[in-house]
Formats: structure tokens, sequence, C-alpha cells
């Protein structure tokens, strides 16, 4: 008799269709990037956005940590190696996305803090020509927000900020996606992508 073994996390239930992941990773991981970001002030910097990296608050309101995909801190190898136990789930759920090319986290994410009113207010998707080797996004929700969670326009799904809640879904126009906007409470979340290996 063959047992078939249950996911170490969690899963946020979207249609298959959807083709976006969700899992619950432990809070204390969220718990210590937040404190990661809190103790680098020296590495916080106004959110960009767009092909040329401007600071544009009428369209992003965050502040961010630039994230090098082989830094050692031990709380962010930490959070690498549970979101790779996250992707392996992914890829389970789509065994397609691990067929055609290697991929992995070939350029850096952030860590993002979003005041009460800020976020990203208008719709995106997170692949343009500057960046046309990537193939997934991932993202993780580091503290409950009411009401602030993300919308995808194509998939008519909004997933809700629950701490924990990490993300990954395909970077192009089909998963257009915007922030919910809390006027009331701070944001935390970590992401970034994944990009085919040239």
């Amino acid at each position: 008799m063959q047992y078939k073994v249950m996911p170490k996390h969690k899963e946020y239930i979207l249609p298959t269709t959807s083709l976006i992941g969700g899992w619950y990773i432990p809070s204390g991981i969220c718990d210590g990037l937040i404190n990661l970001f809190k103790e680098n002030k020296q590495a916080q910097k106004p959110g960009v956005v767009g092909f040329t990296s401007k600071i544009n608050k009428e369209v992003k309101d965050s502040i961010d940590i630039g994230l090098d995909p082989n830094w050692s801190e031990p709380r962010f190898v930490k959070y690498k190696n549970t979101l790779k136990e996250c992707v392996g789930l992914y890829e389970e759920k789509y065994p397609e996305v691990k067929e055609f090319e290697r991929y992995g986290m070939v350029e850096g994410g952030n860590l993002q803090y979003y005041p009460p009113g800020g976020g990203y207010f208008t719709k995106h998707c997170e692949r343009t020509s500057r960046h046309e080797n990537r193939c997934l996004v991932w993202m993780t929700y580091l503290n409950d927000v009411p009401n602030g969670g993300t919308h995808f326009k194509y998939q008519n799904a909004t997933t809700p900020a629950e701490k924990g809640l990490t993300l990954i879904w395909p970077t192009d126009f089909t998963h257009t996606h915007s922030g919910q906007i809390s006027k009331t409470h701070e944001k935390y979340i970590i992401t970034g992508w994944f990009g085919y290996q040239l």
C-alpha cells in the first residue's frame, strides 16, 4: 500500500487554471525578515519602478532593501531554503515549469515595507524587455494586513495578505496584478523572481 506524503506547508487553494501557487511558511521566518529589515536602515531606499528604475510615489510608495541572491545572512538563507520547498510544491502542481529550461534565483529581490496608505497602486506584470529571462515571481506576506492583499486581474482572484502566505506565479501580462491598499496598516513583504539560467 502506498501513502501520499503530506506537504510540509499548508496550501492556500486557488483554481489550478490560475497558475498561482500558494503555501504558508512558518511565522518565525517572517518575524526574522521583518527584524532584518528594521536592523538595516542604511540599506533602505525608496522603492523604484519601471525600465529606468525611477522613484514615483504615485505608482509605488514603499521602502525597499535590495537583496543579493547569494547573500549569506542566516535569516535570508533560511527563507530561501523554505522558498525552495514551496517551489518544489509548485513544480508538482505544474510539472512543465521544470521540463523546458533550467531556472533559478538569478537576480535579487526586495524586502519591502509599505506604510499605511502605501502600496503598488497601478496594474503591472513582472517581465519586460529589461527582464526578459524572468519566468516566475515569488512573494511572501510577512504580516497580516486586512484588505491588503493582491488582486490578479485575469484570474479574477484576490489573495489575502496573511502572514506567511507565499505565492508563486508566472511573470507575464497574463498575471497582471495590483496591490490592495490599506489606509490603516503597515505591510511587509519579500518578493523577487526566478529566471532562466542563460
